[in-house]
């Protein structure tokens, strides 16, 4: 009887998620909802209403991704000090005000201002969720957990644009949407109050007695994570023109196409997400980011290359397969890299990326801008072939990976006393 029950708890343990798990997936799907009914259209935003050139406007966002950069390694690195929930709570709070703010911004600092409070807030809040998440789950779950966690990402991401197009956005009457994304924020960081007294052991804090500097070096002298975090960062690059280059080049004269192809984005993701990263379980996490960079080159170059509607929605789609493998997958390999005790740290760090997503959301606007929206197909070689720049960076991390995995199994082949 006994081995019955412990065979039915085992089923259990395997077959559902842990309470806080579900609590931040089912987070990320409103907060997420609330963050692409807004961001993805701010650009055209600025430029049809507020009168800002796209040189500018590639400025603004580009603030953003720079100020994520720095926040991000802090916001990881102090969760694994404090606790998750401190961190989380606090910037989900603070960035709901960054919502108002976009409502009723009138000058161009202003929205300098707030698109870096947008970017540091969201560095803060990202690493620290990611890592709590994986704090709870058994290493053996954790793809199910993060591919769920991109499931409700690109739900909210199919759901938002939708709303925010319903409800004015980049039109004259812009205020609900900015308000309602602030209240579903603030209600999430309600949420979050609330599962910090309920599962409070749930919060990181394992690396307490680490100090800061000792986290930096044992971080940055990892080999792998930093040919993989290289990578990422041509890679963000190529993720940034999403929602910043694309929103201006398509979305200026067709903000209808542009919804479309976002849309198709994030139902591209729902559908093939699950039997995609199945699928690459076969191979390894870096065999998996180098087919990943490859497909988003190959679908920057489509989408900045056509006309048709056809044409580019499948560039979107091999857009989204490089965006899975990339995304999805990345977070699993820190979770496989990263010590357990400097999780948050690792997270954290991986935001250093936003390096790329910083400079290729600036350069994307200055080449629209220097070159002409009607350069197209020039401009969007240019960033398929940035993309690229990953490949060997993250074949070089495979490299390293496989030897790391061979030196134990040569040292447990090896009879000890009999080496000349």
């Amino acid at each position: 009887m006994s081995m019955i029950n412990d065979t039915k708890q085992q089923h259990t343990t395997k077959a559902a998620f842990h309470p806080v798990a579900w609590g931040v997936i089912l987070g990320t799907f409103l907060s997420r909802t609330g963050f692409f009914m807004t961001i993805p259209f701010l650009g055209i935003y600025m430029g049809i209403i507020k009168g800002i050139d796209p040189a500018t406007i590639g400025a603004i966002l580009a603030v953003s991704l720079f100020a994520g950069t720095w926040g991000s390694f802090a916001g990881g690195a102090i969760s694994d000090r404090i606790g998750r929930y401190p961190v989380m709570v606090g910037s989900m709070t603070l960035w709901s005000f960054v919502f108002i703010g976009f409502a009723f911004a009138d000058t161009t600092w202003l929205f300098f201002l707030l698109s870096g409070l947008n970017g540091l807030f969201r560095s803060l809040f990202e690493p620290t969720a990611r890592a709590l998440l994986t704090d709870v789950t058994p290493e053996e779950r954790r793809t199910d957990v993060f591919n769920a966690r991109y499931f409700a990402i690109n739900v909210g991401g199919a759901i938002g644009p939708l709303l925010g197009l319903k409800l004015g956005i980049g039109s004259s009457s812009s205020l609900l949407p900015f308000v309602l994304s602030a209240a579903i924020y603030f209600f999430y960081a309600i949420v979050l109050i609330l599962f910090s007294i309920k599962y409070k052991p749930a919060a990181g804090n394992a690396s307490r007695s680490v100090p800061f500097k000792q986290m930096v070096g044992i971080i940055f002298t990892d080999k792998v994570f930093l040919y993989f975090l290289t990578g990422n960062i041509f890679v963000f690059g190529a993720y940034s023109h999403l929602d910043t280059t694309l929103s201006q080049y398509i979305g200026h004269e067709r903000i209808g196409t542009y919804s479309l192809l976002f849309i198709i984005n994030t139902l591209s993701v729902v559908t093939l997400q699950y039997p995609l990263v199945k699928l690459m379980k076969r191979f390894s996490s870096m065999a998996a980011l180098k087919a990943g960079c490859v497909f988003f080159g190959l679908g920057l170059l489509g989408l900045g290359s056509f006309h048709q509607v056809t044409l580019l929605v499948l560039s979107m789609i091999v857009f989204t397969l490089g965006e899975i493998l990339c995304f999805v997958i990345g977070d699993v390999l820190i979770g496989e890299i990263a010590p357990a005790h400097l999780r948050g740290a690792y997270y954290g760090a991986s935001g250093f990326a936003f390096i790329g997503q910083s400079i290729c959301t600036w350069l994307g606007g200055i080449l629209l801008q220097t070159l002409g929206f009607d350069q197209g197909p020039f401009i969007f070689s240019i960033l398929m072939l940035l993309t690229f720049v990953a490949y060997p960076f993250f074949h070089r991390g495979q490299q390293l990976r496989k030897q790391q995995a061979e030196k134990p199994e040569r040292s447990r082949n090896t009879v000890p006393g009999t080496s000349i």
